[in-house]
């Protein structure tokens, strides 16, 4: 990325409000959590209301990360340029009234529906909430607010499962989307609090970037999750996929063409990507979840399927893969900030993740709930260690004024996590008897993550002269530690 002539990259006002903008991104971080792990438990009793199964049903939560995970970057990309508090609002409000429409939804088609528009208002949430924490804390504190931001993502998702367990088993599945639904409008009015927070100047938008962006990622995990049920020759996924390619391909000539030409800012800068620092814990972060996301959303429909458990027993069952997730991220922060390298913190929660994961192949009918305890906790672990050190570590090595880019870019690599995780790991499920199944699936997920930790490794153990040279050749410059940590922010009227 270029390095900008003036410290003061970022616009503010009323000295960012710390307390009053990580008070409501938190509240934000807590509830999307919940109402992801939350409706994963209320599946079953949707379908039986509505009357659906496979696809259909499964959309509903895999309908809510396409939506999110193709609109993050741009959400990103446009608080940087009209204002992070702005996007923040916006979202909250398109999430509030999709959760609403979720809760009155009459048919399966209408509750997928506004589970998309819930997704879309989840991207402006999150992709604004952490460039707003990023451009208002710096340093060591910046480390420890994603560490409470770790510990509050897995505090959601230790409440979701039960918390919407008990309300499935006590007043029905609507009333878990009721819940999210009132706790949005708390975040919306929230945002009234907030100071607002851009870039100093703010060009043309970059409108042909995020459209062919926005259908071309959407396109391509929507073929994704067609392969694994109409087959990977069929129409229905083949054209996709070309449309798919043919958009992403134009997305990056666009954004080829305006870094050129500098008539304006792209919505994603390709040089950031090609940065093996970030790109290395963008690896991570999507190892992180890929490692997680498979069993915290099956594995209560499995244990209610084959093992008659209730909801609520299948949500407290995974309280012991959420607790370590809410209690291990300030041990992680700490470790950081003591002089651990974050490198090797997230290389060993991989290592965990992964040997988690081939623990759980013990999985079997009938199989006891402290038989489970050791894998959960073990994916659990890994997990915690480092959630709440990679979005820090990230945003470190960009300018102020591209944090919602870069926060919106890792939030992008997140929720494709999620939705490639949940529909390969569905189609495996479906593809031989269903503890035969999970086995594969697991091992699958073993190997991945141990490669993707060989990887994660490989990039950011760079010696730091190579990434020195990189950058040049990129026209790509970390921006000094007194630039970040000292810089004065403006303020306006």
């Amino acid at each position: 990325m270029a390095t900008e002539p003036q410290p003061r990259a970022v616009r503010t006002s009323d000295d960012g409000r710390p307390v009053p903008t990580l008070l409501v991104v938190l509240l934000g971080m807590l509830t999307l959590p919940m109402a992801m792990s939350g409706t994963t438990v209320a599946l079953p009793r949707i379908g039986t209301a509505l009357d659906a199964s496979g696809a259909a049903l499964q959309w509903v939560v895999v309908g809510y990360f396409l939506a999110a995970s193709a609109c993050m970057l741009v959400a990103g990309s446009l608080g940087d340029l009209y204002g992070r508090r702005r996007i923040l609002t916006a979202g909250a409000a398109l999430y509030t009234a999709g959760t609403l429409a979720s809760a009155a939804a009459p048919h399966v088609l209408l509750l997928d529906a506004a589970r998309i528009l819930s997704g879309i208002g989840a991207a402006g949430v999150m992709a604004s909430g952490g460039s707003l924490l990023a451009a208002t804390f710096t340093g060591p504190a910046r480390t420890r607010v994603f560490a409470s931001l770790g510990t509050t993502a897995g505090l959601g998702l230790a409440l979701g499962p039960t918390f919407s367990g008990w309300l499935v088993d006590a007043l029905g599945w609507r009333a878990t989307f009721l819940s999210y639904a009132a706790v949005g409008a708390v975040i919306l009015t929230g945002t009234r609090l907030l100071g607002e927070s851009r870039a100093e100047e703010r060009p043309r938008v970059d409108r042909a970037g995020a459209a062919t962006f926005i259908a071309g990622f959407a396109l391509a995990l929507f073929a994704v999750t067609q392969g694994s049920k109409a087959g990977w020759n069929s129409p229905w996924t083949l054209l996709p996929a070309a449309a798919a390619t043919a958009l992403l391909t134009t997305f990056v000539r666009v954004e080829q063409g305006l870094a050129r030409s500098g008539r304006g800012r792209p919505i994603l800068d390709l040089r950031l990507a090609r940065n093996p620092a970030f790109a290395g814990w963008a690896v991570g972060s999507f190892a992180l979840g890929a490692g997680t996301t498979g069993v915290l959303a099956f594995l209560p429909t499995y244990l209610q399927g084959v093992n008659g458990t209730s909801a609520r027993a299948a949500g407290l069952t995974l309280l012991l893969m959420t607790v370590p997730i809410l209690v291990l991220p300030p041990l992680g922060a700490r470790l950081v900030n003591r002089g651990v390298p974050a490198r090797r913190l997230l290389v060993l929660s991989l290592l965990l993740i992964a040997a988690g994961n081939a623990w759980l192949t013990t999985l079997h009918p009938g199989i006891p709930v402290p038989a489970l305890a050791g894998p959960l906790l073990t994916i659990g672990a890994g997990q915690g260690l480092s959630i709440g050190i990679v979005d820090a570590q990230a945003m470190s090595l960009v300018l102020p004024s591209e944090v919602g880019m870069a926060s919106g870019f890792l939030n992008t690599v997140r929720g494709a996590t999620g939705a490639l995780t949940l529909t390969v790991f569905g189609a495996l499920l479906l593809t031989a008897e269903l503890t035969r199944a999970w086995h594969t699936a697991l091992w699958t997920v073993t190997a991945l993550i141990t490669a993707l930790a060989l990887t994660t490794h490989l990039l950011l153990s760079r010696p730091s002269a190579v990434g020195r040279r990189s950058a040049r050749r990129n026209e790509w410059a970390q921006p000094s530690a007194q630039s970040t940590t000292e810089a004065t922010p403006t303020t306006t009227p």
